[in-house]
């Protein structure tokens, strides 16, 4: 049989210039790539002209360190990236994104980067409110993708760069040419890159955290904004209403840390980060509430096997 646009120019013709979902979305994800590539052609960390949108290119290797991730989606166009959560090691490159859907403490880094393959991507800061209203809304339209997230127990997620993604990041990013696109656009946009997340296969992972019954990540904003007072296990509890054996079973379900390994944790990474900005080893123990510099030096050790001056002297000389 005769095919009716194969005399046609190709502009012209639908068969030429149809694409498949993954000729399209390998396309797409070439484009976000040169975006990023052609906006930050060094090295560095740059806010975009849309909130909580941020690009990054490293062209050395860096080891994993202390970290605390907020609510941030991480997705990589070149490369690869390493976040160790409780002794579990992800790592995710182009193929897949990561989601971190409550605020963690962790150790990140990316060993393998070099000037001849660096490590470009984007991260964008995912907005609590604007989550949870997304997730409620999916769960209020069909209750059963509520029960279908009851197995879900991981505290990160990596999942892979499936179409709606793919899509939803391109058309998001390519606003960056235009400031009234990013001011007018923007925050459809980042609607739709949300539910494009909520919708994948990280997807359970954030409608647990963001979705009816997120007492977990409650706690942890609870808990995030008060890291220089004394907050036990009783006072987390009593937050949100839970029985404190009921709650710390589902703390660590949530987290895979005992509530008191999350709140060390939280403190000392918190307490690395402000001594490599600059904070004195003093300075930033009281400021996550340790009121004893040596308690303080026993537990840094204990967590990353040198003391903080040690520690100090080693993060300078490498930076």
């Amino acid at each position: 049989m005769r095919d009716h646009g194969e005399n046609l120019p190709d502009r012209l013709n639908p068969i030429a210039n149809r694409q498949f979902p993954c000729q399209r979305d390998g396309m797409n994800k070439e484009q976000i790539k040169q975006l990023i590539d052609r906006r930050l052609p060094e090295a560095g960390l740059v806010d975009t002209a849309l909130r909580g949108v941020q690009l990054f290119r490293v062209c050395k290797a860096v080891p994993c360190v202390p970290a605390v991730y907020e609510p941030t989606i991480v997705a990589i166009v070149s490369g690869a990236k390493e976040a160790v959560l409780d002794g579990e090691h992800h790592v995710y490159d182009s193929s897949r994104y990561l989601l971190c859907p409550m605020t963690l403490p962790i150790e990140a880094g990316s060993p393998q980067a070099s000037a001849d393959n660096p490590l470009l991507g984007v991260t964008i800061s995912l907005d609590p409110r604007l989550m949870r209203e997304i997730a409620m809304e999916m769960e209020s339209i069909s209750p059963a993708v509520r029960r279908s997230d009851a197995s879900s127990s991981q505290a990160l997620a990596l999942s892979p760069w499936d179409a709606n993604f793919t899509q939803a990041l391109f058309r998001l990013l390519e606003l960056l040419d235009s400031p009234m696109d990013s001011a007018v656009l923007g925050p459809g946009r980042l609607r739709e890159l949300y539910y494009a997340v909520l919708r994948g296969e990280a997807g359970a992972v954030a409608r647990r955290a963001f979705g009816v019954g997120n007492e977990i990540a409650r706690t942890i904003d609870y808990l995030s904004s008060r890291l220089n007072e004394p907050v036990t296990i009783d006072d987390m509890a009593a937050h949100v209403g839970m029985s404190r054996a009921v709650f710390h079973r589902r703390f660590k379900e949530a987290t895979t840390l005992s509530p008191i390994q999350f709140v060390k944790s939280m403190r000392l990474n918190t307490a690395a980060m402000k001594i490599a900005s600059g904070r004195t080893v003093s300075e930033a123990a009281w400021d996550v509430g340790y009121q004893s510099p040596s308690q303080f030096s026993r537990e840094f050790k204990r967590m990353y096997g040198q003391s903080p001056r040690v520690w100090t002297q080693l993060s300078v000389g490498s930076a």
